[in-house]
């Protein structure tokens, strides 16, 4: 009895002492654990890309030409990189950071447009015909965003440095010109802990 009871007792503080530890922390908070691109690399690489995208001349320059704030889409991001990185999380903040500007509207991408159509079609045959939505009635952008994200990692032993660029280029719509390139470069020392007798 007594062994027993010792084989679930101590099978149970096996059990317990295997489970992972969870601490909630703030989603601001950057917490670097494997060196590699991070939450934290993408909404610091988008703000600052975006600021830097509305504070050129083309954005006073249409402006002042069409007497609105533009219309952006944000086409394809090309994840270039060693790493699997989700270049949506990352499309995610660069729109977030357009509209949260307030110097820029934002049109809904192909497979967002292509949802809202059904939507609207559905409308047609089901919805009361004061509360309809009118096809044909869309905003087309005048800008897109398109870019890259690369990296380069160069290691030795157990240290390596990597290396992000990410490349944006703002295309004018109506004439397929670019009217603005930026980059934005981040690089991390990864130091691996070593055996210490």
């Amino acid at each position: 009895m007594f062994r027993t009871c010792g084989i679930v007792f101590l099978s149970l503080l096996l059990l317990g002492g295997c489970a992972p530890k969870v601490t909630r922390i703030e989603a601001g908070e950057v917490r670097d654990l494997s060196g590699r691109w991070n939450d934290s690399d993408s909404q610091m690489v988008a703000e600052a890309m975006i600021q830097d995208c509305l504070n050129r001349p083309w954005l006073s320059e249409f402006s002042a030409k069409s007497g609105k704030k533009p219309d952006i889409i944000v086409g394809q991001i090309r994840n270039r990189s060693s790493e699997h990185i989700s270049a949506e999380t990352f499309t995610k903040d660069l729109e977030r950071a357009l509209l949260n500007s307030g110097r820029a509207s934002f049109v809904a991408s192909a497979e967002e447009r292509q949802g809202v159509r059904e939507e609207r079609l559905d409308m047609d045959v089901n919805a009361a015909p004061e509360t309809r939505q009118t096809m044909g009635m869309e905003a087309g952008a005048n800008f897109m965003l398109i870019g890259t994200l690369n990296s380069i990692t160069d290691r030795e032993g157990k240290d390596a440095v990597v290396f992000y660029q990410v490349n944006l280029e703002l295309v004018d719509l109506s004439n397929n010109r670019k009217v603005w390139i930026g980059d934005k470069k981040i690089k991390k020392f990864v130091e691996r802990a070593r055996y210490r007798p």
